[in-house]
Parts: structure tokens; C-alpha cells; sequence
């Protein structure tokens, strides 16, 4: 089962008593303001949660999976998570 955003504020509105409305706007800017952080080089800690980073990530060689020919994977910055232990004894 996948949990969508929007499930995610329904369930905020129960349980803060705000309207559907403004615990959508509330996730939404939750969302935004880790996707800035992240973007700007800072890493996002969430006490029982994890945390998440960037990554910096070499250029390699790789291959077309359809063709076969070679290929160069070109350098970029990926986005990784670990889990807190709180959630690791949960799960």
C-alpha cells in the first residue's frame, strides 16, 4: 500500500482539528522546505524518523541496457535517507 500526500493531510486534519485545506498546505510546505534544504547542501535530520543528504556522485562508465554500447554515466548529486533507530525498532 502506498500512502499519498494527500492521505497524509486528511490524517493531519483529524488529528490537529485543521481543515483538509490548511493541513494540505501545511504537508505541502513541510515537503518544500526539506526539498530546499536539501537542494541548498544541508542535510535534514527528523528526530525518530532519519535523516536525508546529498550525495556526491562520480562520473563512471556504464552501458545502454537496450543496445549494449558503452556509455558514460555523468556526475550528479543523489538524495539519500537512513533510517532513525526509533523507526528501525518499529519496523
Amino acid at each position: 500500500m502506498t500512502v499519498t500526500k494527500l492521505e497524509i493531510a486528511t490524517e493531519v486534519a483529524y488529528v490537529t482539528g485543521l481543515t483538509v485545506r490548511d493541513a494540505k498546505y501545511l504537508v505541502e510546505a513541510f515537503f518544500d522546505t526539506i526539498k530546499s534544504t536539501l537542494a541548498s547542501g544541508e542535510e535534514v535530520k527528523l528526530s525518530g524518523f532519519g535523516n536525508f543528504s546529498i550525495r556526491e556522485k562520480t562520473s563512471r562508465p556504464g552501458r545502454n541496457p537496450k543496445t549494449g554500447e558503452p556509455t558514460e554515466i555523468t556526475a550528479r548529486r543523489v538524495v539519500t535517507w537512513r533510517s532513525g533507530q526509533a523507526l528501525r525498532g518499529r519496523c
